[in-house]
């Protein structure tokens, strides 16, 4: 899928991703890994393990192949993620990774959408900029 590598990582064992792959109708055609977390390792590295519930927030990361954090987004357990702003930044990501003078306002969707040239002509000026 868009030429990255997808892993999910959860503190449930992979007995409770199994069950929830089978039996969850939004999970049913997942086809990349799903790694278990129980200990909390991954979770604490990546800064969203609570100490104090030793539940994990729901982190999502995009990380370039050179290792780099390109994006992170945290979410309190009980809020889900947008799949389609997900790909939106990865799909940002990528172009900007090719594009390094431009940035993808919050509009920007995909290649041949506006981007724009930050400068200190642009301060101020990035609504208009924007045509609106």
């Amino acid at each position: 899928m868009m030429d990255a590598e997808i892993i999910t990582v959860s503190s449930d064992t992979k007995f409770v991703h199994l069950a929830w792959q089978r039996d969850e109708m939004e999970l049913k055609g997942v086809k990349f890994p799903m790694g278990s977390d129980t200990t909390g390792k991954l979770a604490r590295m990546f800064g969203v393990y609570d100490e104090n519930t030793g539940l994990s927030l729901r982190g999502t990361f995009i990380i370039s192949p050179e290792g780099k954090l390109m994006n992170s987004e945290v979410n309190f357990y009980n809020l889900g993620r947008n799949i389609d702003e997900l790909l939106r930044k990865f799909r940002a990501n990528r172009h900007l990774a090719e594009y390094t003078a431009e940035a993808c306002p919050a509009q920007w969707r995909s290649n041949g959408d506006l981007t724009l040239k930050p400068s200190a002509k642009m301060v101020g000026k990035v609504h208009e900029a924007m045509g609106k």
